[in-house]
C-alpha cells in the first residue's frame, strides 16, 4: 500500500485549484498546505484522504515524462463523479468512464489529464 505520492507541477496555482475540484469524489477532500519557509519552496500542497493516504503538488518544473496515477474509490458512481469534476475543472478526456474488462471482469474506471499532461484516474474494482 503506498501511503503517499506526489508530482511536480508547472502552475501551482491552476493545478491546486484542478485537484481540489477533481479529487473531492475520491475522498482526497482535505487540503494542506505548507508554509513556503517550511521547505524553502513555494506551492506545496496536499490532498489527504480519511484512510491516510495522501497526494502531494509542488511548484516547480513539471515532473516528465507524465505520470499515471490511480485513486481506487468505492463505487462506480463516484468514478463517474470524479470523470465529471476534472472535466469541470478543465482536465482532459483520456478515458471516459466505463468497464475495462480487459483488465479484469470488474475493473471501472475514467482517466483524465491534469493541466500537465498527468494521467490521473479513478478506478472501482466492485462488481456493479
Amino acid at each position: 500500500m503506498i501511503d503517499h505520492v506526489g508530482v511536480i507541477v508547472s502552475d501551482f496555482a491552476k493545478s491546486r485549484a484542478f485537484y481540489v475540484q477533481a479529487l473531492a469524489p475520491t475522498g482526497h477532500s482535505k487540503l494542506v498546505e505548507l508554509p513556503d519557509t517550511l521547505d524553502g519552496d513555494a506551492g506545496v500542497a496536499g490532498f489527504c484522504h480519511a484512510d491516510g493516504s495522501d497526494f502531494w503538488i509542488r511548484q516547480g518544473e513539471a515532473t516528465r515524462p507524465p505520470v499515471h496515477i490511480a485513486f481506487r474509490v468505492p463505487s462506480r458512481a463516484a468514478v463517474d463523479a470524479f470523470y465529471e469534476a476534472a472535466i469541470a475543472a478543465g482536465g482532459r478526456d483520456n478515458g471516459a468512464p466505463g468497464s475495462r474488462p480487459h483488465y479484469h471482469a470488474n475493473y471501472y474506471g475514467a482517466y483524465v489529464l491534469d493541466p500537465d499532461g498527468h494521467n490521473i484516474e479513478a478506478v472501482c474494482h466492485d462488481a456493479p
